[in-house]
C-alpha cells in the first residue's frame, strides 16, 4: 500500500471515528500495525492528530448547535440533553479524559461545546484521553501480532 495511502485513510477513519457517525478507526490501526511497514509512533500520531481534529469539529458544533435544542428538529431530545448537561457539569472538565470511550465519548465533546468549556481545557484533556487510548491500543497489536 502507498504510504501516503496508509497515513491518509488512518487519518481520515480516525478523525470520522471521533463525529457522531459510526466508523471504526481501531481496525485500521491494528491492520496498519500488524503490517509492520509504518513506524507505531508515527502511526499513533496520525490516528491521535485525526481523533482529537473529529472531537474539536464535535466541540465547535456544541457550540452552534446548543442554541437549537427547544427546536422540535433537535436530533436530541430535551430530557436527554438536560441529562447529558447534568452530568456534565457533576463531573466536569475531567469527564473529558472519558472522550475517548465508546457511545459517550463523541457526546460528551458536543456537550462540552455547547457548555462553553474553555477550548484550550478542552483540546488538553482530549488530547490525552485520545492518544493514550491509541497507546494502550498498540502495545496490545504489538503483544499480540
Amino acid at each position: 500500500m502507498n504510504a501516503f495511502l496508509a497515513y491518509a485513510s488512518l487519518f481520515a477513519s480516525a478523525l470520522v471515528a471521533a463525529t457522531i457517525l459510526p466508523l471504526q478507526s481501531e481496525s485500521v490501526l491494528g491492520g496498519l500495525l500488524l503490517a509492520g511497514t509504518y513506524p507505531a509512533w508515527l502511526l499513533i500520531l496520525v490516528a491521535s492528530i485525526g481523533n482529537v481534529l473529529g472531537s474539536i469539529v464535535n466541540w465547535f458544533l456544541g457550540r452552534g448547535v446548543a442554541r437549537f435544542r427547544h427546536r422540535r428538529w433537535f436530533p436530541v431530545g430535551p430530557q436527554s440533553f438536560s441529562r447529558a448537561e447534568r452530568w456534565y457539569r457533576k463531573y466536569g472538565k475531567w469527564s473529558l479524559l472519558l472522550s475517548w470511550a465508546p457511545v459517550i465519548g463523541d457526546p460528551l465533546t458536543v456537550v462540552a461545546g455547547a457548555l462553553r468549556e474553555p477550548f484550550t481545557i478542552f483540546l488538553v484533556l482530549v488530547t490525552v484521553a485520545k492518544t493514550c487510548r491509541y497507546l494502550v491500543l498498540a502495545a496490545a497489536v504489538l503483544s499480540i501480532g
